[in-house]
């Protein structure tokens, strides 16, 4: 059973520290800004790639440190992202980020992470998670493919609307949920004609 808590981080209101610029950590940087584009994100790595300096060149909330990790890259920091198949370093620094109680992934290592990267699947304002409490990435990425698909491009305007009925909607907690559901359940009835 997946016992993983979904959630959504507002990372510009974080200090991300991503380790390693190499193929995977350009993957992790590229997911990062897709989804949140005014992530603040310092990267640190002795060796840069040219593929990812190209990506970050001209990111404004990225600082790229090209040098190796020091234990006092994690100060300030909220979550790690670690791009590195070095395993000794990889241990070292899951040591720090719990004794600091800091957020860690490492990738392709599950053993060693507090939360996974999942596929997203977004379209305007809706955006949904998918795990597959980090056994299978592939059938993560085919899922998004097919949710993706599936959503019509017109959801952003209903979610508009939605949002709007909501504001307007007096009573307590339990009224607006009765009429939200009503509402939506009329835009289902009158869909399947």
């Amino acid at each position: 059973m997946n016992r993983l808590f979904p959630i959504f981080l507002k990372l510009e209101q974080l200090q991300v520290l991503l380790i390693g610029a190499g193929p995977v950590g350009l993957e992790k940087i590229s997911a990062l800004l897709q989804q949140s584009p005014k992530a603040k994100v310092r990267v640190v790595a002795k060796d840069v790639s040219g593929d990812f300096r190209a990506f970050v060149q001209g990111q404004e909330h990225v600082d790229l440190c090209e040098r190796s990790f020091e234990d006092v890259d994690l100060d300030g920091v909220d979550l790690v992202v670690v791009a590195s198949n070095n395993t000794l370093l990889n241990q070292h620094i899951q040591g720090l980020a719990r004794k600091r109680n800091v957020l860690l992934n490492v990738a392709d290592k599950p053993d060693l992470c507090d939360f996974y990267l999942g596929s997203v699947v977004m379209k305007g304002d809706l955006k949904i998670g998918i795990s597959t409490n980090g056994k299978s990435p592939t059938i993560a990425k085919r899922l998004k493919e097919f949710l993706q698909g599936l959503l019509p491009e017109e959801i952003d305007e209903t979610l508009g609307l939605m949002y709007e009925m909501r504001e307007q909607l007096r009573g307590d907690f339990g009224e607006k949920v009765r009429l939200l559901n009503a509402h939506t359940r009329e835009l289902l009835e009158r869909s399947q004609k």
